[in-house]
């Protein structure tokens, strides 16, 4: 594999004004040079290969969106080198955009009153697309996924999961070497969540298309990352595979119990009880993450039957999704 992204050192600083507080404040602000430097990316390297999914995690306001503004050429960095493809995407931002797609959040980049097909042809228009690499790409759609209903539809009538679907395709659609994917799958139900997933993997394999992906929801991350990089506070904290990550915390236990009554209210007064410990709840459940280096899981339990009454448990692994989350408060040493 060769690489398709390397980025050296990149940091990006902005420019904010210190706001004062107030109308007067406001008035002042006008003609107001009191600014101070924001670096919202900070020293970041890295190197992606041709083919790779890769899953650029970090909380919000971490420094994800700043970096592949970047990637994508809508930004300069501050100071650094970023090429894509052989390119410097902020220098030759028109010849960076035939070579990368883009689906973020909610924005369609459909026309929102035409058919399906119509935005398709017109895409094709835009990015010159042959005839025969049309019909090709079109052929692998339909063998993918189930588009005939859909392809005659005005975007403004179809479902979030359909639209999310035709944006993932009018993305892959003038065969680029890099998609950039931020939040794919969020507000879909369970199973469009997995239709999405599977195009985007058979995808992936087919036209051996680098994907980053950005999003905050981990069955994403464990169904389609082969490598995940972290990034907290414009800082990078991890930069390999996710089984490599939970090595860091292979003591780590999540312990699951049933009790009667409100979880919400529960998992609150568990968290008084272990205030030393992660505790969150569903309907089903109330969780706690436990670090077996430092108190057994059999002790944890054994101070809880005295205050609860514990109907059922379980004990799983440390997921994905804790990991992460012990990574963002932790980092890795």
């Amino acid at each position: 594999m060769s690489a398709i992204i390397e980025i050296k050192n990149a940091t990006k600083e902005f420019k904010v004004l210190n706001r004062r507080e107030g109308l007067l404040g406001s008035i002042k602000d006008l003609v107001s040079r009191d600014y101070k430097i924001v670096r919202a990316v900070d020293n970041v390297s890295m190197t992606i290969q041709q083919g790779e999914i890769v899953g650029y995690l970090g909380p919000n306001g971490a420094g994800k969106s700043t970096t592949i503004k970047m990637m994508t050429g809508v930004l300069e960095p501050t100071s650094g080198e970023i090429i894509v493809n052989g390119n410097e995407p902020y220098r030759n931002r028109s010849r960076n955009a035939q070579d990368i797609g883009v689906v973020f959040g909610q924005r369609s980049q459909l026309w929102w009153a035409l058919p399906l097909v119509e935005s398709f042809r017109i895409l094709k228009d835009i990015y010159r697309i042959s005839d025969e690499k049309y019909d090709s790409i079109m052929k692998l759609y339909r063998s993918l996924v189930d588009i005939e209903p859909i392809l005659h539809k005005p975007v403004r009538q179809m479902s979030l999961g359909q639209r999310t679907l035709s944006d993932i395709l009018a993305a892959f659609l003038h065969d680029p070497k890099i998609v950039f994917l931020d939040e794919p799958t969020i507000g879909l139900d369970v199973s469009m969540k997995a239709k999405i997933r599977t195009l985007i993997q058979a995808l992936n394999k087919e036209r051996n298309t680098t994907v980053i992906l950005t999003t905050h929801d981990m069955g994403d991350v464990d169904a389609l990352c082969q490598r995940i990089i972290i990034i907290d506070k414009g800082k990078m904290l991890y930069d390999n595979d996710i089984e490599h990550l939970k090595s860091f915390f292979g003591s780590y236990r999540t312990l699951k119990i049933r009790i009667n009554g409100d979880h919400e209210k529960l998992a609150e007064e568990i968290k008084k009880e272990l205030p030393d410990f992660s505790v969150s709840s569903d309907e089903e459940w109330i969780s706690v993450l436990v670090d077996e280096d430092k108190e057994k899981v059999i002790d944890v339990l054994g101070k809880l039957q005295k205050s609860h009454d514990i109907r059922d448990m379980q004990l799983d692994e440390i997921s994905s999704e804790d990991v992460i989350k012990k990574i963002y408060e932790e980092g890795v040493s």
